[in-house]
């Protein structure tokens, strides 16, 4: 299993839309790929902003590839997803899952 992780930033007024984008356009997209295991959206308050981590689950990095292409640390951000945060990394990070309790 491989770890997928990705981080931004939004307004705390634009949070809630990506929250709705994630759950309504991300998520159908990644269930249609074959080899996708899961996804977190995780958030936290900072000031006037929200950070923002996507961790998504895959169970190889071909999968992986299928999504992202390659090279397959390039992060995918759709013009939607960009007009909602203020910032967003341009790579990804890739974590080998060791141990999960699932």
């Amino acid at each position: 299993m491989i770890v997928r992780a990705w981080e931004a930033e939004a307004s705390a007024g634009n949070v809630e839309e990506y929250v709705r984008h994630f759950h309504e356009a991300v998520l159908p997209e990644l269930a249609d790929i074959p080899g996708h295991a899961g996804a977190y959206l995780l958030r936290r308050d900072v000031g006037s902003h929200v950070e923002l981590v996507v961790l998504t689950l895959w169970e190889s990095m071909d999968a992986i590839v299928r999504f992202a292409g390659n090279p397959p640390d390039g992060a995918v951000i759709t013009p939607a997803a960009r007009a909602m945060l203020q910032r967003f990394d341009s790579t990804v990070r890739h974590f080998d899952v060791l141990h999960s309790p699932l």
